[in-house]
């Protein structure tokens, strides 16, 4: 079952690469005071390299002038490919957090695991965006199309912040 707005972010341990390798992270320590999370199939992928992570390196700021106070991606990769994503981006320069979702639990539990053989990706996660205030989904926006990136870019959520 899909995760809606109004309900409570599943719990879930998470990856980050730390100084001395992998970290897990709590989504419960990340989900405190307004989070802006958002999802995609993969880095490095087409359009989440050239769409939606820009879109949220983009209007970062603005975020928090709207009181966001992190800015969180999620991934089913591993943290040292997340970490290394980051860098390459310029994401962790403009202060956006990237987790590794690496077994895909906590993509399960949002309901927002997919498949698409024909790209290789399995057990991958459907391209979304939410805002998060203390745990309670505020505003959730998924793609009908995990190619896309319209209502889950940057800009959209912005307008519900």
């Amino acid at each position: 079952m899909t995760i809606s707005e109004g309900d409570q972010l599943p719990q879930g341990k998470l990856l980050k690469s730390g100084e001395n390798g992998p970290e897990t992270v709590d989504m419960a320590d990340y989900a405190t005071g307004r989070v802006a999370i958002f999802a995609l199939p993969g880095a490095y992928t087409g359009t989440c390299s050239t769409q939606h992570v820009p879109s949220f390196i983009r209007t970062a700021d603005q975020f928090r002038e709207k009181g966001v106070d992190r800015i969180v991606c999620i991934s089913v990769n591993d943290p040292f490919v997340m970490a290394a994503w980051a860098r390459d981006t310029g994401a962790d320069e403009a202060g956006l957090t990237f987790l590794a979702d690496a077994d895909g639990e906590f993509t399960k539990a949002m309901g927002m695991a997919f498949d698409a053989p024909q790209a290789g990706l399995f057990g991958r996660s459907k391209r979304y965006a939410m805002l998060v205030e203390d745990g309670k989904i505020t505003a959730l926006q998924a793609e009908t199309s995990p190619g896309q990136c319209t209502v889950s870019g940057g800009e959209s959520l912005l307008e519900r912040a």
